[in-house]
């Protein structure tokens, strides 16, 4: 029976925290919404951190430690750092916590895209934090940057430190990105591409973009790839299903969506694992543990965990 890998994501910088009571801030509200989230089924937890006084998106090292530090101590999960962090951040700014603690996964955006978070002004107009409203009113200019260069440099420090990657890829290019540095030989397989749908610069999330995405991955790099589905917003746990159906693992959480069905805000994002959860077991998929994740991912170990 396949496994399929559940990532969970639990923090982020996409939505701020005026958006959803439910999102975590504190270093200890992350720990505990990780340690749920993998008690409730997550093999992998991508973790951002924030600044316990605004909410604010931090790479600051000292926002990641403590909690850090507790889901190590009590749970298997695999850890995956951002790179991304914020589209606001430099690179130098986003690799501070990756270069700290040296995980066993990172994410690493496969290109510069515009990036538009601005439609949620309207969606969610009583923002508390004067920097929420700047940060998705100034995303009308923004580009996130992360060009050949770039992703060469963090390619290397992966390599230095025995971190692998999710490539995270929003639109077709991102592949066609990946293949050249897979062609370079700074990328072995087995790749994990995290494609990623619904975010407003990068491809949609119509079915016919997703089995695009799968038709193009496959002709690029056959069997050398897992692949994972991360549809944003309503999004997330249809396309989910789609990709499940057709071979791919999953990824939820409320850095990519606040919703637990038409209207319904989420309570934590262990209440969106278990959702995909009841879906992946209906569709007669088994739930990968961690360590068959890292056996999949081709992934060190958390013996080989620095921090």
């Amino acid at each position: 029976m396949k496994k399929v890998i559940i990532t969970c994501a639990p923090t982020g910088a996409i939505h701020t925290p005026s958006m959803s009571p439910y999102l975590p801030v504190t270093a200890d509200e992350i720990a505990q919404a990780a340690l749920a989230a993998a008690d409730a089924g997550a093999a992998i937890l991508h973790l951002h951190a924030r600044d316990p006084a605004d909410g604010r998106p931090s790479q600051d090292p000292a926002r990641f430690e403590p909690f850090l530090q507790t889901i190590r101590a009590h749970c298997n999960a695999v850890i995956n750092i951002t790179t991304g962090g914020s589209p606001h951040m430099t690179v130098d700014e986003r690799l501070q916590p990756v270069v700290a603690f040296k995980p066993e996964l990172a994410s690493l955006n496969m290109g510069s895209m515009n990036f538009g978070l601005f439609p949620m002004l309207g969606r969610f107009p009583a923002l508390k934090h004067q920097w929420e409203r700047d940060h998705l009113e100034n995303s009308r200019n923004l580009v996130f940057k992360n060009t050949f260069a770039d992703i060469e440099r963090i390619l290397q420090i992966g390599a230095e430190q025995g971190t692998r990657f999710e490539f995270e890829c929003y639109d077709i290019s991102h592949l066609y990105n990946l293949r050249h540095f897979v062609d370079r030989g700074l990328v072995r397989g087995p790749l994990f591409i995290q494609s990623v749908f619904g975010v407003l610069g990068g491809i949609g999330t119509h079915p016919e973009d997703l089995m695009h995405m799968r038709r193009t991955a496959d002709r690029l790099f056959g069997d050398q790839y897992q692949w994972s589905i991360l549809g944003s917003g309503r999004a997330q746990i249809p396309l989910a299903t789609m990709g499940a159906s057709m071979g791919s693992h999953v990824r939820v959480g409320l850095e990519d969506s606040l919703w637990n069905g038409p209207g319904r805000l989420a309570e934590s994002s262990a209440q969106q694992v278990r959702q995909i959860r009841n879906v992946l077991e209906s569709l007669h998929l088994e739930v990968a543990s961690a360590d068959e994740a890292r056996e999949l991912l081709a992934l060190r170990g958390p013996a080989g965990r620095g921090g």
